[in-house]
């Protein structure tokens, strides 16, 4: 090897090693390998930078516009929801219809996106079957990954390789090519779940069921929030008389959260005590005597409010005794006052459960660090985490993907996180408290969505120009605002494909690709092209558990292209399985954000992924080696 080939691939391990460990960002690894091969001359600067003009990058930001916009016009959970319908009660079909429905669905849109979408569905589904929610969550993030494989457009990885196809001056795949390849593994992966799947898949019995709730009612009692509440009264004398919540740090200073405040609707004089401790006719009071007024930075405390607390019993006997105020538990029995359900939960406020998906910035971050209560106008009540029962203080837990957070606030703001499907997943069916939200541009999604997709099956246009258009087309209908168009896009999936095609540039031009390419086809090119193509698309899943489908399908590729040119025969089933394996990511909860986003709602575990995972990846293999050189011959 030539002094070349050792740095390319001394830059491509470390690189490899990088995206493992995750001591760095993926992205912050893409622009390290940019600027490496930069500075060993490995490439040129135009070269190195090519990435991000690249048409399968510009595609790849496109469809991330398109896909946004189905989903923030309720299109994605509107289908879903219709499929859902037919799903009913049995285990095997409900397995069925999951997979099938979440194939579909991201045939078109993101396998990520598209289990964000229908995740609190099937929570929801599998409480009223009365079936475990690990039971289905895998089904489902498998399903989407082997939807992806069944259409152009249905995974980033397709698109690389048709792109690859058209620069080396050949026909790229048009967009039902993948379909016959992805159909058959949909068909055998549905088989496998259900014949095989189902009985490997775990039957965890979460402790804390806090994902199965059917309204904010019955969260409030999952919780045991009134044995956390405390009601406090504002007496006359109190020194928070006339003080903003900003200048009172309740928080900051004493570790307490006003979820509430409840202001008399005829102020009278304080006597030191709640109205449900004076006798007589006041022993009647009910909430209707008092406006509900969600707290902000700038309310004033006023004397006689009744503030519904959250606090350690220390920390509220401090807070009463520091700024005088009455104090009684939130316990009361409706006939006696307002009940503390009334008082987290109205037509304008109420509380709901949000998880944390994989790409949320506010991972790694504390509460206090991500300003979340000033920045999303909620307060966080409590914290749940897959596989720990331990309470996890508020202040200082730093948050992690598969996080369960509960929060309390408007519902106004609870229903903004859903436009924030990167950071959130809400849980539960909010549409059924507030009414159904005004989806007016949906049938113009629809219109779009449809017009882009008869223009790729059509051929009328290229895949990068028929995708442009389309998101260009959401952004002008206002389907969605160019800052959401922005924040659909997952800028660190872009960034790593720009920085990781470069490699490929490098790797071919000091001979690593046809060296590699040469030792698969001397070591199995005698057992003719199937194994050759068998031995790729194993290298490529295996590639794929440990680093993202992106990388994976960049770096093989051009391997896979070589291998075939040196057989001299049709790279198309070669280049087509690199793209079919990339998808295959299940046997880890980190190889693909599909995967991880159903970890924390499924309880599962490592190994989970890994008993299922496996003999999935296994029967893939088998179906492609056989499916591929029938539908591209060699």
């Amino acid at each position: 090897m030539t002094t070349d080939m050792w740095l390319a691939l001394g830059i491509l391990v470390a690189a490899i090693i990088l995206f493992i460990t995750e001591w760095l960002r993926v992205d912050v690894v893409a622009i390290g390998v940019m600027v490496a091969l930069m500075l060993s001359g490995l490439v040129s600067s135009g070269e190195a930078i090519s990435g991000f003009s690249n048409p399968a990058v510009l595609t790849i930001a496109a469809l991330f516009v398109v896909g946004g916009a189905v989903m923030q016009t309720g299109v994605a959970a509107a289908i879903g929801q219709r499929i859902l319908l037919i799903a009913g009660s049995n285990p095997v079909r409900l397995t069925i219809v999951i997979m099938l429905a979440v194939a579909l669905l991201s045939s078109v849109m993101s396998d990520t996106g598209t289990v964000a979408v229908l995740l609190p569905a099937i929570v929801s589904l599998a409480a009223s079957a009365k079936i475990s929610n690990s039971k289905l969550l895998i089904p489902l993030a498998y399903g989407s990954l082997l939807g992806g494989s069944t259409t152009l457009i249905g995974t980033p990885p397709n698109i690389i390789v048709s792109d690859l196809l058209r620069e080396q001056g050949l026909e790229p795949f048009r967009f039902f090519d993948y379909t016959p390849v992805g159909v058959s593994l949909v068909v055998a992966g549905v088989l496998f779940m259900v014949l095989v799947g189902r009985n490997l898949l775990p039957d965890h019995k979460p402790k804390h069921d806090v994902q199965r709730i059917e309204t904010p009612e019955e969260l409030v009692a999952i919780y045991q929030l009134p044995e956390n509440l405390f009601r406090l009264r504002v007496l006359h004398n109190s020194n928070l008389v006339g003080k903003t919540a900003a200048e009172a740090r309740l928080r900051q200073d004493f570790g307490l959260t006003i979820v509430n405040i409840l202001r008399s609707k005829q102020p009278k004089k304080s006597s030191g005590v709640l109205p449900e401790q004076i006798g007589g006719d006041n022993n009647n009071q009910k909430s209707a005597d008092y406006d509900s007024i969600i707290p902000t930075a700038e309310t004033i405390f006023k004397e006689g409010d009744i503030l519904i607390a959250k606090g350690e019993t220390s920390y509220i006997g401090h807070t009463a005794a520091f700024w005088k105020l009455g104090v009684q538990p939130a316990h009361l029995d409706e006939d006696a006052g307002q009940p503390v359900e009334q008082a987290l939960i109205s037509m304008e406020a109420g509380v709901a459960e949000i998880l944390l998906p994989p790409r949320s910035s506010l991972l790694g971050q504390t509460l206090v660090e991500s300003k979340f209560g000033s920045v999303y106008g909620l307060t966080v009540l409590g914290i749940t985490r897959p596989g720990s029962d331990d309470p996890l203080n508020l202040k200082e837990t730093s948050l992690q993907f598969g996080d369960t957070l509960l929060v309390q606030g408007p519902w106004k703001n609870i229903l903004s996180l859903k436009d924030r499907p990167r950071d959130f997943v809400v849980m539960g069916e909010l549409e059924d408290v507030m009414g159904p939200p005004a989806r007016t541009k949906a049938p113009i999604a629809m219109v779009i969505l449809g017009a882009m997709l008869l223009l790729l099956v059509m051929d009328v246009l290229p895949l990068v120009t028929a995708s442009m258009l389309a998101g260009l087309a959401m952004i002008l209908t206002r389907c969605v605002t160019i800052d959401q168009a922005y924040d659909a896009v997952d800028w660190k999936s872009i960034v790593l494909i720009a920085g990781m095609l470069p490699m490929s540039i490098a790797l071919e031009r000091v001979g690593l690709v046809n060296l590699v390419a040469s030792g698969l086809t001397d070591s199995l090119g005698l057992m003719g092209p199937t194994l050759v193509l068998g031995g790729i698309f194993f290298l490529t899943s295996l590639f794929t558990q440990v680093i993202s489908n992106t990388a994976t399908t960049v770096l093989i590729a051009p391997i896979a292209f070589a291998a075939a040119a040196q057989l001299d025969v049709s790279p198309y089933a070669f280049m087509m399985g690199v793209a079919v394996a990339a998808s295959m990511a299940f046997a880890s909860p980190v190889a693909s954000p599909a995967n991880t986003l159903v970890m924390g709602a499924g309880n599962y575990r490592f190994v989970d992924y890994i008993k299922v995972g496996v003999p999935m990846i296994v029967i893939t293999l088998i179906v492609s080696m056989f499916v591929l050189p029938l539908v591209f011959p060699f």
